[in-house]
């Protein structure tokens, strides 16, 4: 985290008395909110906060400057439609202090002027408080430079210290970029083979500069405020980490990373950020549930501390020891936009997070059965053997996937021409063994004129752009590409288009979509991503939207087999990038894994997080991506496999084949055995689908959920319940 600018600008904001109070005389009621300034006490720049309280149990807080240079981003798209609000009332107003009711008074929020803090209290209860460590942070907008070399100083003066700049990136004028270009890799490529020991060498750290203000860009804008949820030491979500299901405490420079990025091979036990990213975090304790969601798409870090607090029995000489869970949220930009769900029960927390984000889509029939992949099948006949190898060995399946080998040079929407001259006919034999066909389909296009997917989105503007206003290029898989700019709602409507039959050339309606490499995977550069000064519609840079490009792509992925079919029939589409809200679109997996036992082990853990972050249909590739599993490790993880939402067999092209009949009889009457009770399972898992897309119950659900008084089960994470 030490590489993190903006993690070690507010890590100088030490817990304490907040620099902030509020002003009370500012208060104003409205229809739907409560509004009033705060000021910091140093330099004296006030901040609006706006208090809402939600039908279904839920308050939003936000906070803004009164005035900036310009918008701040707000994150448009993930809730599913504006919240319906309860009026708030003042029940009490004097000395430094602001109560206000709901509808139901049996909720209030207690305000307390100097410092500026907030308690949300429920019949009683102190439920959660807000800026109890003082560790709200903001930094405002600054005007550009008169001068490059001058630099505007932030929220604080000390941040210049921590300035540093290279002749290299003094000489490039690249002041105002987070990341060079082309940072140089540290490393192998992102799906070369690893090394012997499984791990492939970390990516280069993060080239997190200073971002001072420049004519472009009006100077850093990172966020923070704490959060403690009194009587909790239980806390779960924010994934996606290769990690517990029990959030652990964090120390120093090991916060919680919330960043998407093409990880091949992830370590285990390990904070940083991977593919996806769900702001989302749950607390429990016997006698209630309380959620967090922080709705913002920059790069973001939690801390988590868990103590104990001392508390004094009023009316008796005695103490008593109550847990305590303090969370810190840090964004690189963006605003304050957090909402607090007040449960009281688990459902009812997974009830209000899908009220605002929306509940796992329905998935079809076929979606929920047995997925054949790897990278790759080598052509028509490849895909016909082994489709005959199900039958001749009397094992179920409904999928088969094809990988990016299948495309013409990696561009995508197309076929390879010698390897499969007659992707209809192939489909065709599938479609009468009432099968299923999904390919890949990436979000970088590859640079070629000739390529018409590339010339249409060049000659309309459609790509990403550069800090000088060209379109954004970078290595990905098809050599030199650029990057459809799926924020812009004109590019997805065209995207969506592109699966129409008679543009997809080809394709037939038994053919689905498989999003990858979106989180955006760049080679060549700083950790494998896009450059932070990248802009996107409506002149926003990389760095606001990050975490929301591949939720946007599945978004209009999903639209475009929608809009094939004449919106009759359910789309699928999986996504290794993702965020709060991507289970209205379809499936996510947990990425490149390896195959040793450890990652059969964390991938319960990693997909009970995803499940309770409201993503149901959710799975780990069986057997490992990245290497050969043994064959006692395969046959567990099918039969692990068995019991998980989504349940697909996959590997990387350096693996050995790996076809369920091709460990010896034995062990092929075990993977049999173990899919077909998957079959079995069926009727059940699609009712609790419907569960999940009306109700929004997780499909798989850890112990605690089912039995929420019982504090055995608060940290079990080797078993856990499909349903009741």
């Amino acid at each position: 985290c030490n590489h993190i600018a903006f993690y070690r600008r507010q890590k100088l904001l030490h817990p304490g008395k907040s620099l902030y109070q509020a002003l009370l005389d500012s208060v104003t009621l409205c229809n739907d909110s409560v509004k009033l300034q705060i000021i910091n006490e140093k330099n004296k720049v006030p901040l609006l906060v706006e208090i809402y309280a939600i039908e279904g149990n839920i308050f939003r807080l936000k906070i803004n400057e009164v005035s900036p240079l310009k918008s701040r981003y707000e994150v448009p798209d993930v809730l599913i439609k504006e919240p319906t609000t309860q009026r708030l009332s003042i029940a009490q107003k004097e000395a430094g202090i602001l109560v206000l009711t709901c509808a139901s008074e049996d909720r209030k929020l207690h305000i307390t002027a100097n410092p500026f803090q907030i308690e949300l209290e429920s019949k009683g209860e102190t439920v959660l408080s807000v800026n109890t460590n003082g560790l709200l942070y903001f930094e405002h907008l600054q005007p550009p430079p008169q001068n490059r070399c001058e630099i505007s100083i932030s929220h604080s003066a000390v941040f210049v210290m921590l300035l540093k700049i290279n002749q290299q990136e003094f000489r490039s004028g690249a002041l105002g970029a987070s990341a060079p270009q082309e940072a140089p890799v540290v490393g192998l490529k992102p799906r070369d083979p690893p090394d012997p020991a499984g791990q492939k060498p970390r990516a280069p750290p993060p080239h997190h500069r200073a971002e001072a203000p420049s004519p472009s860009r009006p100077g850093p804008s990172s966020i923070g405020l704490d959060f403690s949820l009194h009587g909790c030491e239980h806390v779960y979500g924010i994934p996606e980490h290769a990690e517990t299901l029990l959030l652990k405490n964090t120390s120093d420079d090991d916060a919680y990373r919330l960043f998407n990025l093409d990880v091949y091979g992830h370590k285990i036990h390990d904070k940083m950020g991977i593919y996806g990213s769900v702001p989302f975090l749950l607390a429990h304790k016997p006698n209630r549930t309380s959620g967090i969601f922080w709705l913002n798409s920059s790069e973001t870090l939690v801390e988590i501390n868990t103590k104990a607090i001392v508390k004094l029995i009023f009316g008796r000489e005695r103490q008593r020891v109550v847990p305590q869970t303090d969370v810190r949220w840090m964004s690189e930009s963006g605003i304050i936009d957090v909402f607090l769900l007040m449960g009281p029960n688990p459902f009812d927390i997974f009830k209000q997070y899908a009220q605002l984000t929306g509940t796992q889509a329905l998935p079809p029939l076929f979606s929920l059965g047995y997925h054949q992949c790897r990278w790759n099948y080598e052509d028509e006949q490849d895909v016909k053997t082994v489709d005959a190898g199900f039958d001749e060995h009397d094992i179920p399946y409904d999928v088969i996937w094809l990988d990016i080998e299948h495309t013409e040079g990696k561009r995508y929407f197309t076929w390879d021409k010698k390897k499969f001259q007659h992707p209809k006919r192939m489909q065709e034999l599938l479609t009468r063994k009432k099968r299923k066909l999904v390919v890949i389909i990436d979000p970088h296009i590859k640079v070629d004129p000739m390529y018409t997917l590339y010339s249409q989105a060049k000659k309309k503007g459609y790509f990403v752009k550069n800090r000088t206003g060209q379109d954004f290029e970078g290595i990905c898989w098809p050599g030199s590409s650029s990057y459809l700019d799926f924020t812009n709602p004109d590019v997805r409507e065209w995207y969506a288009d592109q699966f129409a039959f008679k543009s997809y050339k080809g394709s037939t309606d038994i053919l689905f979509v498989w999003n990858d490499m979106n989180e955006p995977s760049v080679f060549k550069a700083a950790e494998l991503t896009m450059q932070r000064d990248a802009v996107h519609h409506g002149n926003w840079e990389h760095r606001e939207v990050h975490n929301l490009y591949g939720f946007y792509q599945q978004m209009a992925t999903a639209e475009g087999l929608i809009k094939r079919s004449g919106g009759q029939k359910r789309p699928f589409v999986l996504t290794r990038s993702f965020f709060a809200g991507s289970q209205k679109y379809g499936a996510v997996w947990t990425g490149d894994n390896v195959a040793e036992w450890s990652y059969l082990k964390i991938s319960i853990p990693m997909l009970l997080t995803i499940s309770i972050a409201g993503i149901s249909f959710c799975g780990a590739d069986v057997g490992g991506f990245i290497g050969d599993p043994e064959p006692e490790l395969l046959v567990r993880w099918y039969q692990a496999g068995a019991y998980q939402p989504f349940f697909r067999g996959h590997a990387n092209i350096e693996s050995k084949r790996r076809e369920p009949w091709l460990f010896g009889d034995e062990n092929t009457r075990i993977i049999r055995e173990a899919i077909r009770e998957r079959y079995t399972l069926l009727p059940y898992l699609y009712s609790l689908f419907y569960r999940a897309h009306t109700t929004a119950e997780p499909v798989m659900r850890p112990l605690w959920v089912e039995f929420p008084k019982e504090q055995e089960t608060f940290g079990v994470e080797d078993e856990y319940m499909l349903g009741k």
